[in-house]
């Protein structure tokens, strides 16, 4: 269940050699790792989170290379500890911006990646990026979606949550303008103490943006 953002970006197939500009976005980027990942094989890599705390520290990352935090042990004790950027990641194509995924700019352009995360069931209404994809990934281009399905009212009104299966609700939104190219399941750990982990799955579908 470990390096989930290394796992997701893994589903995307891989681009023809002959693209002369190949473009990516994180849309719920946090930190940045996914986006780092995409940096491998992209010319511009555009990394987007509502947490303007996630995109400096994504930041340092880009511009430093490290970054130091905290990781917490029990109670009000915390252990230091430095994150490092991915090798042969290439930080100078990244760029991350503080930005609304239900309110996305739009001078963006398209991608030929779009890659979102554990995202839509932490939007309020999410149904909006939703409407908003087919326009940010190119004809041709693929989008990784992944959730792990736990719709709470404390972040999704329920009128705004699917009626029934997620995937299902997924298809009928997106189905209009993509193709299902991949259905499957990836766990991830959280850790939140030294004794405390939250073990999860997160359910990724990859689709092909139609012409």
């Amino acid at each position: 269940a470990l390096d989930f953002p290394v796992r997701t970006v893994a589903h995307f197939p891989e681009m023809a050699s002959e693209r002369s500009s190949r473009r990516a976005l994180d849309i719920g980027c946090a930190v940045g790792r996914s986006s780092f990942e995409l940096s491998r094989d992209c010319d511009e890599v555009i990394g987007v989170d509502f947490s303007q705390n996630f995109i400096t520290a994504a930041d340092q990352m880009r511009r430093d290379g490290s970054c130091g935090y905290q990781v917490r042990e029990t109670g009000p004790l915390a252990s230091e500890a430095t994150a490092h950027l991915p090798e042969d990641a290439r930080p100078e194509v990244c760029r991350f911006i503080q930005g609304d995924a239900m309110d996305l700019p739009q001078n963006l352009g398209c991608f030929d990646r779009v890659h979102v995360a554990n995202l839509i069931c932490r939007l309020s209404d999410p149904e909006k990026l939703l409407d908003r994809l087919p326009e940010l990934v190119c004809p041709g281009g693929y989008l990784v979606l992944a959730t792990p399905c736990t719709w709470l009212d404390e972040y999704t009104p329920r009128d705004h949550q699917p009626d029934g299966d997620t995937f299902d609700w997924l298809g009928e939104k997106l189905g209009a303008s993509f193709t299902l190219v991949q259905k499957t399941d990836e766990p991830f750990l959280i850790r939140e103490t030294a004794r405390k982990f939250q073990w999860t799955v997160s359910l990724v579908s990859v689709w092909q943006r139609r012409d």
